[in-house]
This record gives C-alpha cells, structure tokens and sequence, in this order.
C-alpha cells in the first residue's frame, strides 16, 4: 500500500511541475505578443529550447535500453566455492541522441535464504558505446544467487527532473560448499571388518567384475577390456572402468533439522564436511551416496561417476537447515529403508553427541550397518590433544570431532594437533 501511495505521490508532483512549467512558458509567449522586443523573444527561445530538451529526455527515457552482464573470478576458475568474490561488468547502451550527462546504476543481488547486497554507482555513458559499471562481491557464502531488475535513474544536465526505469538482465549463478582435500581415511584402511589394506592410489587394489563407468582407451588396454557399445556412440575408443574391491559402499547422512544448528556457522561446517567427504570419495572410487534430514529431504544412492558426484555437490548449494525436528528425519529414512542396505557405511554428519541418536544406531543395527559419527562443534580437541573420542561402550561406534574445516583431515586421518 505504501508503493501504491508513494508512486501516486510522485505521479502528483510531476504533473504539478508540468503545469508549472507550462504555466512559465504560456507567461513568456504572452509577454512576447503584447511586449515584444529582444529581450521577451529571447527568453521565450530559451524557455522553448528547455521544453524540448526535457520532452526529449522524458521520451528518450521511454525507448529500450539495452543492458549485458559477465562474471568473472581471480584464476578464471569455472567452479566458484564458498569464500571466493566475484568480479561483475554491467554493460548498458542508453538511446544514442539522449543527452545524459550520467547515469545511476543500482544492482541487487540476492541469496537463495533471502539476504541481499545492493550496489550502486553512477557511470558516464559515451554516445556510441554507451557505458560500463564494474564492480567486485564481498566473499560469498554457499548458496544460489540471482540479480534482480537493474534500476537506471536518469538526471538531466540541470538535476531539476529525474527518471527512472528497469532493465531485466536474467543472471544467476551458484556457489559450491567450501572443500577442503583430505590425504586419506583412516576408517578405510583398518578397524573395520570389511575394510582390508589400501595403497596411496585408488588404481592399485584389485578390481572386480562389476562394471562402474567409462573412461577413455590407454594404450594398453586388453581387447576384452574395451567398451564397444560407447565406442560406437563416441567414435573414439572407450575401455570399461571396473569397481575396486574392500570399499565398502557408504552413505554420507547430513543432519538438516533446525534444532541442531543453534549457529549458521555450524551448519555450514557440517555441509562443507560432507563436501569434503564426497571430494574424497570420488578421488578415490568409493561408491559414496548422501542422505540430507531436512524440511525437503532426499537420498542419492551410492554410485560411482561423476555425474553422480556433481548431482550431490549442487544439491549442498542451497541446502537449509529447515527440517522441524530429528525424529522428522528419522522416520523419513525408516520410509526409505530399501536404499539403505546391509554393509553399508554410514557417516553420521550432526553437532548432536552419540547419546542423543539411539535410533539412529537401531536403524544401523537392525540393517547391519556399520555407523560412524563427525559431530560438529562441542568439542575442545585442541585441550585434548586428539580428534577422536573413544567408542561409545559396547555400540562399535567410531566418533569423531570437529571445531573447524581445516580439523578435518587431521580427523578422519587419525591425525593428531
């Protein structure tokens, strides 16, 4: 309602100032008829030329504005991750024969949870080539942005009359989780039961007979290795990339319930860890899904590819931690027990200690699952000296803490401060 009132506000006194105006300029045309002389013929020529140059402007104003956006970072990277600015050139192309003598440019950009930066800058657009703003983004955080209508305020050269329009450039783009790399997990190479040795690289353990994707021909390669069926589609030789053998299939699950996160800051630790994770599975050839307990949640099943890999990571972008409680989430994955699986390893992702989550480890129990906990925050490792926390007495739980991201690979490494 105050829109409405302010633009039937503005509406009124532009309309109050034309009348204005033509009242002035009806004066002049009076004194040069019933006067005359130079004097009254050059103030009605100057009143006159001042009229048309403001009926211009306002008529220039209404004609399209042509306007262009690119983005670019420092590095020229394709991906942007949490942290990173991004460098904005807004390109707009006013009516050639409208004469402004600048122009005002305000941008807004927007974040998927509803927080917003406004940028504002006036440019002095040439003639022909028109004019550029460019401008660069604080660091952003993990999320899905978009611009909203560009404004143009136009001013003439005296500042007395000012117009405004919108120009609609579409643009969005996303920001990936924060990462960071991890050398190794330690819960793979011992102390599970099905986790037998592993090299530094994934190439080195035995395959099996299980088909996982497609990769590109090495000289080399046996002749029963090739994949005739995608060398036909590619026209480029295709050889099949088999699945490796004592790595168990794992589910990353990412707590999203509301009462969890008492601070943003812990629930984007929590998505930057099962970034992280999933980083590592897909170094590594693990078989790796993600389970996400918020108000919306959804389960990727464990598979290889990096098709897979990119579905999971853009799913973490505008993740919330909207989900009304933990038992919300648990009877989702009780819904959903057919994509949980015996063997499986399932990484539990939630600041909430081991005591709090004792259908979780059911859930595992009744499945034969094997359950893994990265608690986030509420824990002093540093005092400690050590990542992990001993096993929860007679559950075979494996835990393990983190205060920070770069923790991380100190944590899941078996890693000392």
């Amino acid at each position: 309602m105050s829109r409405l009132k302010l633009r039937s506000l503005k509406r009124s006194r532009r309309l109050s100032g034309i009348k204005l105006f033509g009242f002035v300029w009806a004066i002049c045309l009076l004194y040069v008829l019933f006067q005359g002389g130079k004097t009254s013929i050059m103030l009605f020529v100057m009143v006159s030329l001042l009229a048309v140059y403001w009926l211009l402007s306002l008529l220039g104003t209404k004609l399209k504005t042509r306007g262009s956006r690119s983005l670019s970072t420092d590095g020229d990277r394709r991906l942007l991750q949490a942290g990173d600015q991004v460098r904005i050139k807004f390109r707009m192309e006013p009516p050639r024969f409208l004469p402004v003598p600048y122009v005002i440019v305000r941008e807004v950009l927007k974040r998927h949870s509803g927080e917003s930066w406004s940028f504002e800058e006036s440019i002095v657009p040439k003639v022909r080539s028109g004019g550029e703003l460019v401008y660069q983004t604080p660091p952003l955080e993990r999320g899905s942005y978009s611009f909203t209508d560009t404004e143009l305020v136009y001013e003439d050269i005296f500042g007395l009359v000012e117009h405004k329009r919108t120009v609609a450039v579409p643009g969005n783009f996303q920001v990936l989780p924060r990462t960071i790399f991890i050398p190794r997990w330690q819960l793979f190479e011992r102390g599970l039961r099905f986790a037998g040795p592993q090299t530094q690289q994934a190439q080195s353990r035995h395959e099996t007979t299980q088909i996982g994707g497609v990769r590109d021909y090495v000289p080399g390669d046996r002749m029963t290795r090739i994949h005739w069926n995608a060398t036909a589609r590619t026209g480029e030789l295709k050889s099949k990339e088999f699945e490796h053998e004592s790595m168990p299939n794992t589910m990353l699950i990412l707590d999203g319930s509301a009462e969890s996160y008492p601070h943003a800051d812990l629930f984007e630790l929590a998505v930057s860890t099962a970034a992280s994770l999933l980083d590592y599975g897909g170094r590594n050839l693990i078989r790796m899904g993600l389970c996400t307990l918020n108000a919306s949640p959804r389960i990727f099943p464990p598979e290889l590819g990096p098709h897979q890999h990119q579905q999971m990571l853009h799913h973490l972008v505008d993740l919330l931690p909207d989900g009304q409680s933990y038992a919300e989430g648990y009877a989702f994955m009780e819904s959903q027990s057919h994509q949980f699986r015996s063997g499986q390893l399932l990484v539990y992702i939630s600041p909430r200690s081991l005591e709090s989550f004792s259908g979780m480890l059911q859930f595992a129990r009744q499945r034969q699952m094997t359950l893994y906990h990265i608690q986030i925050g509420g824990f002093n490792s540093r005092e400690s000296g050590s990542f992990q926390k001993p096993v929860w007495p007679g559950a075979g739980i494996q835990s393990t803490h983190l205060n920070t991201l770069e923790e991380l690979p100190a944590a899941v490494g078996g890693g000392r401060v």
